[in-house]
């Protein structure tokens, strides 16, 4: 069954990265590179931290065919309809969810620290999709945008650590902890939640710039010790 739900997150990483691709009106190929750019980036970059060789996806015949053929077929859709942008954000959210808990499961196995575990999960399920956002040309990344993102992982994270700590049976924690995720993520794209920004030097900015006089407003007072100007 882990196993199962970790194809479907592969998955949806796949079609993220096409509907990404689509979005920024890339051919074919460009498709696929992003397809197993979000597919296999943060489960990489977790194996090479953890000193884990061969990397994971060089021995799955299987993940890479499910990541060609979830890619080939989301580009195959497309040519036939457009997708909402929401639609992008809840497919990627699905491969966050599945993604990031099997990034935890995969640092306990490794009997690293507690707080590794929480760090190497959150960035198994976001570094995907910042190469992909790079890509794309969005700077900066969905995940530095205010979004409810990878504070969402890192909630799954703690929660799949948590209840791993109380014994509960690796199904159940699983599940739970993907749930989790989804159902925050999912919740920040309905509600529109976001974090609260860094610095308000972006709202003074814009009001200093509210304050600034139009083109038609009549022009300041002319220093009364000046000389007049000469008639034209």
């Amino acid at each position: 069954m882990l196993h199962t739900l970790y194809l479907i997150g592969i998955a949806a990483f796949a079609a993220s990265g096409v509907l990404a691709a689509h979005r920024a009106r890339m051919d074919p190929f460009g498709g696929l590179v992003l397809a197993f750019v979000a597919s296999l980036s943060g489960g990489t970059l977790r194996d090479l931290i953890l000193d884990r060789h061969p990397l994971y996806w060089t021995r799955d015949w299987v993940l890479l065919t499910v990541i060609a053929c979830t890619g080939v077929a989301t580009m195959l859709f497309l040519r036939r309809r457009e997708l909402p942008q929401r639609t992008l954000m809840v497919v990627d959210a699905v491969g966050l969810a599945v993604v990031t808990v099997m990034g935890a499961q995969a640092a306990v196995d490794a009997g690293v620290t507690p707080l590794a575990v929480v760090l190497l999960a959150v960035l198994t399920g976001v570094a995907g999709e910042v190469l992909r956002d790079v890509l794309c040309g969005q700077f900066p990344p969905l995940l530095l945008r205010e979004e409810v993102y990878a504070t969402a992982a890192l909630a799954g994270a703690l929660c799949y650590l948590g209840l791993h700590h109380a014994g509960a049976s690796p199904t159940a924690t699983t599940v739970t902890s993907a749930g989790l995720v989804l159902a925050l993520r999912l919740a920040a794209i309905t509600k529109s939640l976001h974090l609260p920004p860094l610095s308000r030097a972006g709202s003074s900015q814009s009001a200093g710039s509210a304050r600034s006089p139009d083109v038609g407003a009549a022009a300041p007072a002319r220093n009364p010790v000046a000389p007049p100007e000469p008639p034209c």
